[in-house]
């Protein structure tokens, strides 16, 4: 393995096992590894990859770690990046599946879970405000990046926003600049919607097909995932709602990407190779769409009319990230032990150059002693 490919793995490795509390705080953890300390690229590349992530399916923490893999070390970094993310999540996931298929329950983890959500806070403030600086060029992009925060917070579906912020700001920019051209360089966005099936036995096979599906189709957030789960396999029988929340559950106190979730379903409909079929099916996707993808960024860059699309999608992409700040907010910070321990990591965020996988360990360890002897 070369010195950039090793370099790629050991970063993305290490993001795997700390990076807590969904994409806009593993999408803030990475500018820092990969931008600020490692200067792999610009900011501005940086947002631009996050903007072009957001107009495909899939997980876009997890195609952001492709992307970054692919400008370090080429085809097959995005490979090991992408890999490197998502082992850490898998195996700790397949191994609270089988936990919970032998003994019916999950282990005690909502004391740590406690002290990291105000600590992710703070980590998600500093991205915002470091790739707004950057995004915010114009007034006209202050303007449409309010907009975009106000239809989130109303709960306007996010690619939506993002694409209709992405036209809107290229039609303005292209209007105000007196520019000639045309919009046909856009990508369009392919929808799959087929690979319907229905089967009287579950097999790895079968799960394998069903998550392939979601992956290729899957939108917005991960969080997204669970209303697809809910229909593909709920409405169908082959999981209760119950075991749904549970693996729910598990996304969320487990590192690394919420799709890993994938991982503890596939265990309970069909056994170790069901965990295996899971995995692949969901994340197989997305390392084809940015391996399609990637090599057009710079193309897409030099586009004037490319360029003013990128920078529209760039303020909507913050807004987005700002407005998933402030609602997280509403639900973290209920009591003054959440507020202590968000102030105390803000603190050490904006005053220090700890990292920022300290800051989660740290939170994680102040939440347990709240919880247990406060």
């Amino acid at each position: 393995m070369n010195k950039n490919l090793k370099e790629v793995a050991l970063v993305f490795f290490k993001l795997g096992c700390f990076a807590f509390g969904g994409p806009a705080a593993h999408i803030a953890m990475m500018e820092d590894e990969v931008v600020n300390k490692r200067k792999w690229m610009s900011l501005d590349y940086f947002l631009d990859l996050i903007g072009t992530t957001n107009f495909i399916p899939g997980p876009n923490s997890t195609e952001m770690t492709m992307h970054c893999g692919y400008e370090r070390a080429g085809k097959f970094g995005l490979f090991v990046a992408g890999i490197a993310f998502i082992i850490p999540a898998t195996i700790i996931t397949a191994i609270l599946a089988y936990l919970y298929a032998t003994y019916g329950a999950l282990p005690e983890v909502a004391p740590f879970i406690f002290g990291i959500k105000p600590a992710v806070l703070a980590i998600i403030a500093s991205a915002v405000l470091k790739l707004g600086r950057k995004a915010i060029k114009t007034r006209a992009l202050t303007i449409l990046g309010l907009l975009v925060l106000v239809a989130s917070l109303l709960g306007v579906n996010e690619v939506l926003a993002l694409l209709s912020a992405g036209v809107l700001g290229t039609l303005y920019l292209y209007i105000q600049d007196s520019i000639k051209g045309n919009l046909n360089g856009l990508i369009p966005l392919l929808l799959t919607s087929g690979l319907g099936f229905t089967a009287s036995k579950i097999t790895a096979l079968n799960v394998f097909w069903v998550f392939l599906k979601v992956g290729a189709i899957l939108y917005g957030s991960g969080y997204v995932l669970f209303a697809y789960l809910d229909a593909e396999l709920v409405t169908r029988g082959w999981l209760t709602r119950a075991v749904l929340i549970d693996a729910i559950a598990v996304g969320q106190f487990t590192p690394g990407p919420v799709l890993s979730t994938s991982t503890f379903i596939g265990y309970q409909l069909s056994g170790f190779a069901g965990a295996l079929a899971a995995t692949i099916g969901i994340f197989l996707p997305s390392f084809l769409f940015v391996l399609l993808l990637n090599p057009y960024i710079t193309k897409m860059r030099q586009s004037k009319i490319l360029r003013y699309f990128l920078d529209a999608v760039n303020v909507a992409a913050v807004a987005v990230m700002l407005a998933v700040l402030l609602v997280m907010a509403k639900v973290t910070l209920v009591d003054w032990k959440a507020i202590v321990i968000v102030i105390g990591s803000a603190l050490l965020v904006f005053r220090t150059k700890l990292s920022v996988i300290w800051v989660i360990i740290l939170g994680s360890i102040l939440g347990y002693v709240f919880i247990e002897y406060l």
